[in-house]
């Protein structure tokens, strides 16, 4: 195995495009070396983003918030105007792991991991998250939920990689959360996790919705007949039942040892409404 930790996007492009075998960036490392030491995977080359300069700040502009893929969980955590703006994807990146595994862990490793169970996915979804990425044909950007492909596996073309996560700038009197339902309380994977985002008009009324679900599907779902049973509506008793059943429909769970399929299907409304109810409030304040 190769190991470089170039200093621009364009010499990381570069590697990854030409190298023979199976070619990764390494932001965290927390799942790529554990996949390593088990066997999982041998890489010939592995690419270190860390040195590249721009992949390691947060950005805030007029066009959101830009999160470089070498940005640690604990940093998003920890930033004030995240937490503020978009709590949801805040607790979502908060879930993952220890402190010691947030000091390295990065929410674009974590949607390109590809687990159908990562908890910062539904959040970004949720918020409307864009990624950049960076390959031999130039950048392009595309929505978070179009990089998923199926466990372990992403749309990503050879020699691209994700060099920012990108949340747009949020509207008035919008909110979100993310909820999720494991066995434990710390350090588990989610059974089902939820990201709603809520905007209304000044009236209480829903104009816009979206529903991420995780862990019920090979990807990270975007169930758009929810956030369409929602709209429209003050988010009363009616629209949240309409809403929850749109979400159980859209469930495609797998039996394992933390849930069977039915189980995972039946919550999942349940999450869902728990998640809506504080993007609503937060909506609401």
């Amino acid at each position: 195995m190769r190991y470089a930790a170039p200093e621009t996007v364009d010499e990381a492009v570069a590697l990854l495009a030409s190298a023979e075998g199976g070619a990764y960036p390494l932001a965290g490392g927390t799942d790529l070396v554990v996949q390593m030491s088990s066997g999982m995977r041998a890489p010939a080359l592995v690419v270190d983003i860390k040195r590249i300069g721009d992949l390691g700040r947060i950005v805030s502009d007029a066009s959101g918030i830009r999160i470089g893929a070498a940005v640690c969980g604990a940093e998003i955590t920890g930033n004030a105007e995240i937490a503020s703006k978009w709590p949801g994807f805040a607790e979502a990146m908060d879930y993952i792991g220890s402190m010691q595994i947030q000091s390295r862990a990065t929410p674009a490793g974590n949607l390109c991991n590809a687990s159908p169970a990562a908890d910062c996915v539904p959040g970004m979804v949720a918020a409307g998250a864009t990624v950049t990425v960076a390959g031999p044909g130039g950048r392009r950007e595309i929505p978070v939920e179009e990089v998923p492909a199926g466990p372990g596996r992403t749309t990503l073309a050879p020699g691209e990689f994700v060099i920012s996560v990108n949340l747009p700038p949020k509207p008035a009197r919008t909110g979100d959360a993310y909820v999720r339902f494991t066995p434990r309380t710390e350090m588990d994977i989610a059974v089902v996790g939820v990201g709603v985002c809520l905007t209304l008009d000044e009236g209480g009324t829903c104009t816009a919705a979206r529903v991420a679900v995780g862990a019920v599907a090979p990807t990270v779902l975007l169930v758009r007949e929810a956030g369409a049973a929602l709209v429209g509506t003050p988010v009363d008793d009616a629209a949240m039942d309409a809403a929850a059943e749109a979400v159980r429909a859209a469930c495609r769970p797998i039996d394992d040892k933390r849930g069977s399929a039915a189980y995972r299907t039946r919550i999942s409304g349940t999450i869902f409404k728990r998640a809506a109810g504080v993007a609503l409030a937060r909506a609401r304040a």
